[in-house]
């Protein structure tokens, strides 16, 4: 449990009256997934702990799970999100919100100690659905490959 100066200035401010903590609302709720034109998964987007975070619960189509919590941090001015799966991993993303776009970057060491860098953006697109790109580069950005480029369609 943290408390401290921080943490009680955004609860004076409140996160439900804040532009920036509303900026990926976009995202909540029930979807469907498809990413090259096959079955992803499904996810449940919610907003939670008073409308401060948005939790994603991530249920793929071949076993693979995960959650991820996405917060605007105010000291930062910078969103980010934290990956957990059910593999034993974890990915932590910061980014911004421009032009109706949210981009995450990350950096993560892997067990080997190489560095694998991402780039994860969200987006509306048309008829109430959400594009998701995620890309990543081993060689310290020289280049990408995409290795999830999903849209998500809501269920109701």
């Amino acid at each position: 449990m943290g408390s401290g100066v921080s943490n009680a200035k955004q609860t004076q401010v409140g996160c439900r009256d804040s532009v920036e903590f509303r900026e990926f609302d976009f995202w909540v709720g029930d979807w469907t997934v498809v990413a090259n034109g096959k079955p992803a998964g499904a996810s449940s987007v919610q907003l939670i702990l008073d409308d401060c975070v948005i939790l994603e619960n991530w249920t793929g189509a071949r076993g693979y799970n995960g959650k991820s919590f996405n917060i605007y941090n105010p000291a930062l001015k910078k969103w980010q999100q934290f990956w957990v799966d059910n593999t034993g991993g974890s990915i932590l993303f910061t980014g911004e919100f421009k032009d109706g776009k949210l981009n995450y970057q990350s950096e993560t060491v892997q067990p080997d100690g190489s560095v694998v860098s991402g780039k994860m953006s969200f987006q509306k697109i048309p008829d109430r659905k959400v594009r998701q790109v995620w890309e990543q580069s081993t060689d310290h950005g020289k280049t990408w490959k995409v290795v999830f480029d999903g849209v998500y369609t809501r269920k109701n």
